[in-house]
């Protein structure tokens, strides 16, 4: 039985600000990664890197230029591999509802209900970031 994270929000921007934040790499090492590289493209492969022992990729499983962004993993660890995460996006009374999922967790274990803690701090950090332009230096992350 795999095991699914879910979270839904506003975020007061356009579709293509929070597209953006979420998928090119220069937006994501502001809020999630230290370091990324990729394009939002099929097919196209990302690197999500965290630290040298933490130096993941990721491959674009399915893409909507402004709508919808998610990424298969390739290479991370034993519970982070067979899954998938990204973001459906819909523009709603000027504002973005962000429908985030991560989803084919293989067990509901410790490693899984930290990553769901870990996603809703990393998430608001993306909120903050894409209202406000905060961003928050890498070391303070979750």
């Amino acid at each position: 039985m795999a095991h699914d994270i879910f979270f839904d929000f506003y975020i007061k921007a356009s579709k293509k600000d929070v597209f953006d934040a979420f998928t090119l790499p220069d937006h994501l090492n502001n809020w999630w990664t230290l370091k990324s590289s990729g394009a939002p493209l099929l097919g196209t492969t990302y690197n999500l890197n965290f630290t040298d022992k933490y130096d993941w990729y990721a491959e674009v499983s399915e893409v909507e230029i402004g709508t919808h962004f998610y990424l298969k993993m390739l290479e991370s660890d034993s519970d982070w591999d067979p899954t998938t995460f990204g973001i459906s996006l819909e523009e709603k009374d000027e504002r973005t509802l962000l429908k985030f999922s991560h989803i084919n967790w293989p067990k509901n274990n410790h490693h899984y209900r930290f990553s769901a803690f870990c996603w809703s701090q990393l998430l608001l950090g993306l909120k903050n970031y894409v209202e406000k332009g905060e961003v928050v230096p890498f070391e303070h992350r979750s």
